[in-house]
């Protein structure tokens, strides 16, 4: 479906009032300052006319599927557009085969892109590598989650913003003043408060705001020979959208700071709290669970070694069972992580580990550790000396010379356990192995 086509005609009297007032430049273009306002980078790309590879990352209705149009057109690029939904690999090699005949540069808005499968996903990468086309990619969820690394390696992510009450309000009074393609032959006089109400309800969503609007002015009161759009009409239009959470600024994503927070601080009811008003205000509960699993390594640990299994479990019952019965699984979940002992060590543990190693890059694996599956390098002596743990005593090969650290540096010890929970225990077969070591080590 060619959208750069479609944008060159005007909309039809009857499409829906969002649709009608997209903008047709960046001038028009509400929100998304940070991106493009003046000197800033998708500004930069529509003012140069060359446009590269990206992924828009940012909820619904705040103008992803808009920038890409007008990106295409600021390029004079031919505009693609597929549905990740509806999409697959044998699409994308039409949009190929349609890039390969064109003149023209194309540019592939891909809508939903985190919903594309591996398969999906390498068979679009050659093409935005050698440049064939240009990805425009926009998803909802994050997309270090959802798209392949290589895919992303040649992508730059742009984060874009629910719009403020503010934007929302200039976005309606636009439409109800714009007497082409908006409400503007009406004359609608607005009671004051009206828009501020609408905006609340459509929670940074400007095509929500946009719906809203519309429907409330199917509603409009006669007075004096003129339309008027009353606050009493608002509540059954808005009624059903006022559990939606607000989503000005950061606070999406500062109910999942509060989520995690609320569990390492060990309490469960503030998390399921915020849990709570994180789904009823339409937040996916899965990004909740992949919190969740961070903070089973992350928070919890070796305190509870059930609870990161637990996490894994409770995500495959809830795609197993659907949203209803799911969530309550993922609260199940919520609930053991606030309430397990706590332990960082396995993040500290692992952050350290990383560090060692960039202050080691030639270090070298023990000869006794190294796979040996060919005779050149068993007579290189790979494998020799290694000590199978199943054949010694307790299972433990004991001793300095079987330490398994690369010869030429001095040990270091990364995984320090606490003394809470399970991870006490740890530490005690820890010490316990320690002492065998020294043992060893001063047998005759």
């Amino acid at each position: 479906m060619d959208l750069f086509d479609r944008q060159g005609l005007p909309p039809a009297d009857d499409s829906p009032l969002a649709y009608r007032m997209r903008p047709l430049t960046l001038n028009d273009y509400v929100g998304q300052q940070a991106l493009v306002g003046p000197d800033k980078p998708l500004r930069r790309m529509a003012e140069s006319g060359v446009v590269r590879s990206m992924i828009l990352w940012g909820p619904p209705g705040v103008g992803k599927t808009t920038l890409a149009e007008l990106l295409a057109r600021a390029s004079n690029a031919h505009l693609e557009h597929l549905s990740a939904v509806m999409a697959g690999v044998k699409e994308i090699r039409l949009v190929v085969e349609r890039a390969r005949q064109s003149t023209a540069p194309t540019l592939l808005f891909l809508d939903e892109i985190h919903r594309l499968n591996k398969s999906q996903q390498d068979a679009l990468l050659p093409h935005v590598e050698s440049g064939l086309l240009t990805l425009i990619g926009a998803t909802t969820e994050n997309p270090s989650f959802e798209v392949n690394s290589a895919l992303l390696s040649r992508a730059r992510v742009y984060v874009l913003k629910s719009l403020t009450q503010d934007e929302l309000i200039a976005v309606m009074r636009h439409a109800l003043s714009d007497e082409e393609r908006g409400l503007g032959k009406r004359l609608i006089d607005v009671e004051e408060g009206v828009l501020e109400t609408l905006a609340h309800a459509s929670a940074g969503d400007a095509r929500r705001a946009l719906g809203l609007l519309e429907t409330a002015c199917d509603f409009t009161e006669q007075r004096n020979g003129r339309e008027v759009l009353s606050k009493v009409m608002l509540a059954d239009i808005v009624g059903h959208h006022s559990s939606a959470f607000d989503k000005q600024g950061d606070a999406y994503y500062d109910l999942l700071s509060a989520i995690h927070k609320s569990i390492r601080s060990s309490r469960p009811d503030a998390a399921l709290l915020y849990m709570a008003r994180f789904i009823q205000g339409g937040g996916d509960p899965l990004d909740i669970v992949r919190r969740l699993t961070a903070i089973a390594s992350e928070d919890v640990g070796n305190a509870d070694p059930r609870a990161l299994p637990l996490v894994i479990a409770a995500w495959d019952a809830y795609l197993r069972l659907g949203d209803y019965e799911g969530q309550r699984a993922i609260a199940h979940a919520a609930i053991h992580l606030a309430v397990a002992p706590k332990s960082n060590r396995i993040d500290r543990a692992w952050k350290a580990a990383k560090q060692f190693t960039q202050q080691q890059p030639t270090l070298e694996v023990p000869s006794y550790l190294r796979n040996a599956p060919t005779k050149l390098m068993e007579q290189l002596g790979h494998g020799q000396g290694y000590r199978y743990a199943h054949n010694e005593p307790d299972g433990y090969p004991a001793g300095s010379t079987h330490n398994c650290w690369p010869e030429e540096i001095p040990v270091s010890r990364f995984y320090e356990p606490s003394s809470i929970g399970q991870e006490k225990r740890f530490g005690e077969i820890m010490a316990w192995r320690e002492q065998r070591d020294q043992e060893a080590d001063q047998a005759p």
